[in-house]
This record gives structure tokens, sequence and C-alpha cells, in this order.
């Protein structure tokens, strides 16, 4: 993003926490974790315009986007050259000719990196944040102090889960979970 804006006229990058002096935040994540969301939840209470660029979003991920005051979405490998700028402009200008958030997303279907509804995965929002702990390297413990959970309802979590779906052990499951596109 600094060398898409670096050069322009009028533009300036303010990296880190939204200021005051900042017309349009510009956020890009991966996707909709809890930590991009808090974030996007302290943009929105500068009540700055905000646009949002994600490799993955799920529909029901739609309305928390809705919530934080997001005016445009984007896939991040779909944007090339002026357009960032020029969306960044409109933005500032309170200009969203681009329809509802829900139409951008419609419209941006194929840039965007499609993740299953948990439900077509099999997987229960409970095991799929489990999952993406058990992803990151985290053992047992860990992944309770993060979700706040007991050591032994991580374990039964991920028993039922792996039982449930035939899976012979954790490293099967983060494997299952991977392709399936849960995580």
């Amino acid at each position: 993003m600094v060398s898409c804006f670096g050069s322009r006229t009028g533009m300036k990058v303010v990296d880190g926490s939204p200021r005051e002096d900042a017309d349009v935040v510009v956020a890009a994540f991966e996707s909709l974790t809890a930590e991009a969301i808090a974030a996007l939840r302290r943009c929105a209470g500068t009540g700055k315009p905000i646009v949002l660029m994600l490799d993955r979003i799920r529909e029901s991920e739609l309305p928390v986007v809705v919530e934080c005051r997001v005016v445009r979405l984007l896939p991040r490998a779909a944007v090339a050259g002026e357009e960032l700028p020029d969306i960044v402009r409109a933005a500032a200008a309170g200009v969203t000719p681009f329809g509802t958030l829900f139409q951008q997303a419609e419209r941006f279907r194929g840039g965007f990196l499609r993740i299953p509804e948990p439900a077509a995965t099999g997987l229960s929002p409970r095991e799929t944040e489990v999952l993406r702990l058990m992803a990151e390297g985290l053992d047992t413990n860990a992944i309770a102090a993060e979700l706040s959970y007991s050591e032994r309802t991580v374990k039964n979590i991920i028993y039922a889960m792996t039982s449930r779906l035939k899976l012979r052990n954790r490293s099967h499951a983060v494997a299952y979970a991977l392709r399936t596109g849960a995580i």
C-alpha cells in the first residue's frame, strides 16, 4: 500500500492505528480473524470511512463488516495500479457508487478466495477455531488459554471432531481443515 499511495499528490500513508488527521482508513487482512475484527471496530470508532481489503471472506462475516461501517470491500489480489487511490479518494469524498457491501461482495465474488461455511465442511465454529490454533502450532494448554476454555474442553472438542470425521490424529484434522478451506 505504501508504494501504491506514496507518490500520490495529496495522499499520505500513516502506518498503525488510525489518526484524527486521516480522511480514510485502508485496512488489509487475509481474513476476518478476531484480531482483524477488533482492529476494524477501533477504526470504526474514529468515524472515518473504511476501505477493507481481504484475501478471503465468508458471507456470514458480512454483517460484521457492515457493523464496522466499511464503505468499500475489495479482494486484495484484484486491486492494482490506479484503482486503489481512486477508491480511497471516492471514499474520502463520501462517494460510494458501488452499491451495498453485499452487492460489492457478490460483484467481486470471483476475486475473493471463497471459504466454505462451517456447515459445508462438517465443522462447527468452535472446531474451526481450535483447528486454526492447532495449525498455528499451539498445544492444548495454549489453545485453552487463547479461547478461554478449559484444557478438558479443548480435548473434548478435538476428540469429538476427529471421531465424527474419522480423522486419525491432530495432524490429519489440520490437513482436513486446510483441504476443505475451513482454515
